[in-house]
């Protein structure tokens, strides 16, 4: 039969006639849906994405059978129903095959040119007005399809995506229930694609600061480097391989210095996944350390006093009650001149770096620290009584 060459004539009408419908129907019921089969197998594996893909030859034939059932249907009644199976099937499969969508729609389109160059080989020149008037016919019954399976990709991979974040939390939130066991941590390694025992840097915010941070880890995300997270009642845990922040790149030196100006808990687990569960509460406790008017990171190094002066007063017991009675005893200028002499000292751990920075001499120094021993009983130079009080004024 002679091939349609698809003319406009001027004056043609673009859309369907009444008249029309009996020739029209009588072309659709001369298109063999297995040749349209066999074409559409000649095309699809020279997309990319199918050539490589996990889904069968005998799946892929079997529901381009079922597509263009439905296609024909679709050109006899002017369009497709609301629900067309076969598009859904496809959509749902080729997601879970890991085809890419560009390469569905490139198939679909295959399909497409299969059907109207099956159309137009079956109709007659005489028929040129008539497949004109249907042109639109056969791209919305395409377009209808491929919107479906289109729709159906795309919510299957978003469910897929939620299985494996599912699948990966439940992974996360083992490494803080207890102590996990050697092959669990095994097997949590391997999932996240991390060594158990490579060092991990360890951060956590709580309350209004979680969503910075959040905002932060998505910034790093974006540029290659991963954090997993971990979310607590008020707030969030984030950990990732300390290997990447120990080069000497500027990338990764200007990444570390924009978490260090976050408002974090800061540590490092050097065990790894290990202890990674004990890491993070004292990451977190340093999160709920920081001061309102605070707006760096609190280190491990920075923070441990204020760590231990919370623990000694949850516990109940009196830090400093004596000395600040003793020092009570003192006038005003003297309690402040020996506070401020003490506090420079505990932070320089030097009398001449101390005298230095509050423009006395030495020995002046020297008599304000002995004096502070004498009136509280604490010599600031032993370094038990000097860790109590740098503790307490934490």
């Amino acid at each position: 039969m002679e091939v349609m060459t698809s003319p406009s004539p001027s004056g043609i009408s673009r859309h369907p006639r009444t008249e029309d419908r009996e020739r029209w129907l009588a072309i659709i019921d001369l298109i063999e849906v297995p040749q349209l089969v066999e074409a559409f197998m000649d095309l699809i594996f020279t997309i990319p994405g199918y050539a490589s893909s996990l889904v069968p030859r005998s799946e892929i034939r079997r529901t381009a059978t079922q597509a263009f059932d439905a296609m024909i249907d679709g050109l006899r009644e002017g369009g497709l129903p609301d629900v067309v199976e076969v598009a859904n099937r496809v959509g749902v499969s080729r997601a879970r095959a890991d085809v890419p969508l560009s390469s569905l729609m490139s198939a679909i389109h295959a399909d497409f040119q299969v059907l109207w160059e099956a159309v137009t080989r079956t109709a007659s020149p005489s028929d040129a007005g008539l497949i004109v008037r249907h042109t639109a016919v056969v791209i919305r019954t395409v377009d209808e399809y491929a919107h479906r399976a289109q729709r159906a990709y795309v919510a299957e991979r978003e469910r897929m995506q939620g299985e494996a974040s599912a699948v990966l939390q439940g992974h996360i939130a083992s490494l803080f229930e207890g102590a996990p066991a050697n092959d669990r941590l095994q097997a949590v390694a391997a999932h996240l694609g991390v060594q158990v025992s490579a060092p991990l840097l360890v951060c956590a915010a709580v309350g209004s600061d979680t969503e910075a941070l959040r905002l932060l880890l998505a910034d790093f995300d974006r540029v290659g480097t991963r954090f997993f997270t971990h979310t607590v009642a008020d707030g969030i845990i984030a950990f990732a391989p300390r290997s990447p922040w120990g080069d000497r790149t500027a990338a990764s030196a200007a990444q570390l210095q924009r978490l260090r100006e976050q408002r974090v808990g800061l540590v490092e687990a050097r065990r790894g996944l290990p202890e990674l569960g004990q890491t993070a509460q004292v990451a977190l406790s340093l999160a709920r350390l920081l001061g309102p008017d605070e707006v760096d990171a609190l280190t491990w190094e920075r923070g441990w006093a204020r760590f231990a002066k919370r623990a000694v007063v949850d516990a109940g017991v009196p830090l400093l009650a004596d000395v600040d009675a003793a020092l009570a005893r003192c006038g005003p200028s003297e309690q402040t001149r020996l506070r401020e002499a003490v506090v420079s000292y505990l932070r320089t751990g030097n009398i001449s770096g101390s005298a230095a920075e509050l423009f006395c001499h030495r020995n002046t120094l020297g008599n304000r620290l002995r004096r502070f021993a004498e009136v509280t009983g604490l010599d600031p130079m032993l370094p038990g009584d000097a860790a109590r009080l740098v503790v307490a004024w934490s």
